[in-house]
Order: C-alpha cells, then sequence, then structure tokens
C-alpha cells in the first residue's frame, strides 16, 4: 500500500529548486554589477537632495565601465570604457581613495569654475541662484544627536547653465572658505564634484578630494526606494511605522 498521491519525489525536484535559486543569484549579480546597485547614504553632504538613511539606486551603464564598475575593483583595464558622457549637474558616485563618495557634477573638462561669495561661475558666467524657504530640521550643518533641536539653514535653488535645478544649503555666511574661493580649471578627463550641502561636504573645492578622473566614475544615482530615520538600519523592521520616511521611496533623484 502506497503512502503517496500523484508521482513519488525524486532528486529531480531538489535539483531544480538548486538550480533556481543558483539562476537567481547569478542574475541578482548580473544586475547589481552591470545595471543597477544599492547605495546607502550614510552623510549629510548632499543635504537636501539626499538625506542620511536614503537608499538609492545607481545606473552603472550610465557612463560605461571601469575597474571600478565592479566588485573588489579588479585590475581588468585601466581608465573608462565610455557610454554615456557625464552631464553638469548629474548626481555621481565615484571612488575617492578606498570609499565611495556622492557628489553633484558641477564643472567639465576645460571648465573654469570659481565661489564667489556663495555664487558659482562657469566660465566666468554666475549660475542662478534664487533663494527658497529655510531648511527647517536637524542641522546639517555637522554632527547632531536624535535629540538636537530643530534648527533654520538658509536654501537656495541653483540652475545650471543646461537646466539642471536643484537646491542647497548654505549654513556658513557668504564670503566665507569654501563660498569664496580662487579659479578652478578642469583638466582633460577629470570633472569638478560639489555636495548641495555647500559647507558639509568634502569634494573637488579642498585638495584632498580635487578633480575627478573619469576613471573613478561608478554610477549615476536614479532613484531612491527606500528612507528611514532616527539613525536607524533598513533591516530593522518593526521601526519602520515611525522611523521610514514613506513620502521619498520612489523618488527620482534630481
Amino acid at each position: 500500500m502506497s503512502l503517496w498521491i500523484g508521482e513519488r519525489p525524486s532528486n529531480r525536484s531538489s535539483y531544480e529548486t538548486a538550480a533556481a535559486i543558483l539562476q537567481a543569484i547569478i542574475i541578482a549579480f548580473f544586475i547589481s554589477t552591470f545595471l543597477f546597485q544599492p547605495f546607502r547614504i550614510p552623510s549629510g553632504s548632499m543635504e537636501p537632495t539626499l538625506l542620511v538613511g536614503d537608499y538609492l539606486f545607481a545606473s552603472k551603464f550610465s557612463y560605461g565601465y571601469s575597474r571600478y564598475s565592479f566588485p573588489f575593483s579588479p585590475p581588468l583595464f585601466s581608465g573608462r570604457i565610455p557610454a554615456f558622457e557625464p552631464k553638469r549637474g548629474d548626481v555621481v558616485i565615484f571612488r575617492h581613495g578606498s570609499d565611495d563618495f556622492i557628489k553633484r557634477l558641477i564643472g567639465l573638462p576645460g571648465d573654469r569654475i570659481q565661489l564667489i561669495r556663495s555664487t558659482i561661475f562657469i566660465n566666468g558666467t554666475p549660475v542662478e541662484r534664487q533663494r527658497v524657504a529655510d531648511f527647517i530640521g536637524r542641522s546639517p550643518c555637522g554632527p547632531t544627536s536624535p535629540d538636537s533641536p530643530p534648527v533654520r539653514v538658509p536654501r537656495w535653488r541653483e540652475t545650471l547653465p543646461n537646466g539642471t535645478s536643484y537646491e542647497t544649503l548654505q549654513c556658513s555666511p557668504a564670503g566665507a572658505f569654501p563660498n569664496d574661493t580662487g579659479i578652478y580649471v578642469v583638466p582633460p578627463d577629470h570633472f569638478f564634484m560639489m555636495g548641495d550641502n555647500r559647507d558639509n561636504s568634502e569634494d573637488s573645492r579642498f585638495p584632498d578630494v580635487g578633480y575627478v578622473p573619469s576613471e573613478n566614475l561608478i554610477a549615476r544615482a536614479q532613484m531612491i526606494f527606500f528612507s528611514i530615520a532616527d539613525g536607524k538600519s533598513a533591516w530593522e523592521i518593526w521601526s519602520w511605522p515611525w522611523s521610514a520616511r514613506w513620502s521619498r521611496l520612489f523618488k527620482l533623484v534630481r
């Protein structure tokens, strides 16, 4: 007397399950390596565009591929295999030392960049800059704690020559470095990057970062797929009801 109804189980079903799992892993690895990679924002250098605790997808195919586009940065080749050229105003992820930085592309090769009383000049022409409502919230100007009181910080809307528009924050007064600088001349095959949080960003204005080589580009930020506040991790599902920023989900990065 048989205890089975229908076909008796065989090792074939186990092989098929293992094969399906392996295929899923390979597909996920392919997507993460060549198409889209998730990144988490750990600092406030791009506020108010990107907040600490934002999780975003970045397109790795936007600028082509370099050694830094792949896991563990294997020395497969030097330079960058180009696809589309970066555009002024793109929010770019690039390699700096052993870390991945995310900043906004302000200067293209050959550009002359200067800040005069917090206004960016590109090749001698000032970038359009308009005052908007102040930023109100946890201080974007330096280290804070969860119980820090809210502050008010001046916020501006900049519009680059190609029409790209975004908001910036200004913690220190106009005329203070790095809001008043000399002229930066962007070398060939390099880019000038700046954070939207102008007084709390380590970027191309400082020698430690400087001009970013084309071969160091990794991806272009595209969309926020999750965001969580109060220093929580996305894995702390029990904190989502009060810590997740639901209004930021699936927000495009501009």
